[in-house]
């Protein structure tokens, strides 16, 4: 069975993952969106437990001399769980206000004793990404990838799966991506699977657009084992998710949206 710790901070860099950037549609970022969400875990005996929070914010920036969109996700255990797991990682993402590509990604992670620090600089021009990474005081580590079209740092999913065409999907139809996620390239496969009215705790129903993910194979995350872990994003032009679910070994994981604000426009997906 899963330890507590591994499942705080799977279910935090479950929604961590999809809170990035790079989109094809410019009207899905707005300065001053924040997105605030729980992080939960819940099994047949065992209720459902918010353990971590998660924030997700858009502003604009300055990066090498031009205006870029900055977006910044944080996920910190709750108060309660700090004394045997104190965990506090955020992610930054820059990312270019005319081709809406990713410019550079940062990652500084801290959790209790463990700490791991990576940038990545992207070069779209010779499709290279250029990466750096140091876990504690450990030796850094520098590598350069080769990238696709398709490719994208490990928070970017959440902007791309908000950019999507629902007229353009058919049912169960598969699309993949390419996710730069430390130092390798992995692959990520997604379906739409349906319209859905969705319950969100503490916030209503909601119309939304059903989708299932399936991420490579991982020794330290349940979810990325080659599972599906769903995600469901408001039927709406604002298109933010408002849910994620992964199951583990036992019970499932889960992270929902608690409060939001900034959104570009109206959200007429809420039904009560």
């Amino acid at each position: 069975m899963l330890s507590v710790k591994r499942l705080i901070k799977g279910l935090i860099f479950a929604l961590l993952l999809i809170a990035g950037a790079t989109t094809a549609s410019a009207q899905l970022f707005q300065e001053g969106e924040v997105l605030y969400y729980r992080a939960a875990y819940r099994a047949k005996l065992w209720p459902n437990t918010e353990a971590g929070e998660v924030t997700v914010s858009t502003r604009l920036d300055t990066l090498d001399g031009k205006e870029v969109y900055r977006v910044t996700g944080n996920g910190r255990t709750l108060p309660f769980f700090r004394w045997f797991f104190d965990m506090d990682d955020t992610y930054n993402i820059w990312v270019d206000k005319q081709t809406l590509r990713t410019q550079r990604f940062e990652s500084d992670l801290k959790e209790d004793k463990y700490t791991f620090r990576s940038h990545y600089r992207y070069d779209w021009d010779s499709m290279k990404v250029h990466t750096w990474s140091q876990k504690r005081q450990n030796t850094p580590r520098e590598k350069t990838m080769t990238l696709t079209p398709e490719s994208m740092d490990a928070v970017s999913l959440y902007f791309n799966l908000r950019s999507v065409d629902l007229g353009s999907f058919r049912e169960g139809e598969h699309r993949h991506l390419d996710m730069v996620l430390e130092d390798t390239i992995r692959h990520l496969r997604y379906r739409f699977i349906a319209r859905e009215e969705l319950k969100v705790p503490k916030m209503g129903k909601f119309d939304t657009m059903k989708f299932a993910c399936t991420i490579g194979s991982s020794e330290e995350f349940s979810f990325t084992d080659g599972t599906e872990f769903m995600i469901w994003i408001t039927n709406d032009e604002n298109k933010i998710p408002v849910m994620l679910a992964s199951p583990v070994r036992v019970g499932e994981i889960r992270a929902y949206i608690r409060r939001y604000e900034g959104l570009k426009h109206p959200l007429t997906s809420k039904l009560k």
